[in-house]
């Protein structure tokens, strides 16, 4: 009776844990192959060039534009709509709602984004408009994407979804070897050689 009742129990276990781990599994799959793969570029990064694309915009605020160069009475604050929706339409950068930094002779929005940077200034007194972007390339966009930079609150939060679907399915895994442990003579030192291996590396190599 004892053994029936083991028995079920271990079926039970193995269903549900190979269940949440086939599971956990498909959700961090490409994920987790793209961030394999710039962890390696990010700790690779002094050998792989980029070769960054810079461009650059001019252009003058009308005089009706300039009146509305107002001082918002504080350092940041993002400049009136009608001035964003010119600068758009002459440089292609979006800053309406975003942020300026404020000072007596010019507003300068900064523009960050992964794989790039961008910023626009306004000239207060002449209304000259200048912008820049910067386009490393595909890979330092990916790079970015692995450290969430300048990625916003929804890639933020989609990586820690990830990370939870990374830990169920290593925790998964590891219940999995426990009761298959039985039959796999290896399974622990193995477990243990991938355990004690970062730990020994760090102690001796890293200063």
């Amino acid at each position: 009776m004892r053994d029936t009742v083991d028995r079920q129990s271990r079926a039970f276990w193995l269903k549900h844990l190979h269940r949440w781990h086939w599971i956990s599994s498909a959700i961090s799959l490409v994920v987790l192959l793209l961030f394999s793969v710039t962890g390696f570029t990010l700790n690779h990064a002094g050998a792989i060039e980029a070769s960054p694309r810079v461009v650059r915009h001019t252009a003058t605020l009308p005089p009706g534009l300039m009146a509305k160069l107002v001082d918002p009475g504080r350092r940041s604050a993002p400049v009136a709509p009608a001035v964003a929706a010119f600068v758009e339409s002459k440089t292609g950068m979006r800053i309406d709602g975003r942020d300026g930094d404020w000072s007596e002779d010019e507003v300068e929005v900064a523009l960050p984004r992964p794989g790039g940077d961008g910023w626009v200034s306004i000239d207060r007194e002449t209304g000259e408009v200048q912008s820049e972007t910067t386009d490393r390339g595909w890979l330092a966009y990916a790079n970015d994407l692995h450290k969430g930079r300048n990625t916003g609150p929804v890639w933020s939060w989609f990586i820690d979804v990830f990370a939870l679907a990374c830990v169920v399915f290593a925790l998964t895994g590891l219940l999995l070897l426990k009761l298959h442990a039985g039959q796999r003579r290896m399974t622990w030192p193995m477990v243990a050689l991938g355990f004690v291996l970062p730990v020994v590396i760090a102690l001796l190599f890293i200063h």
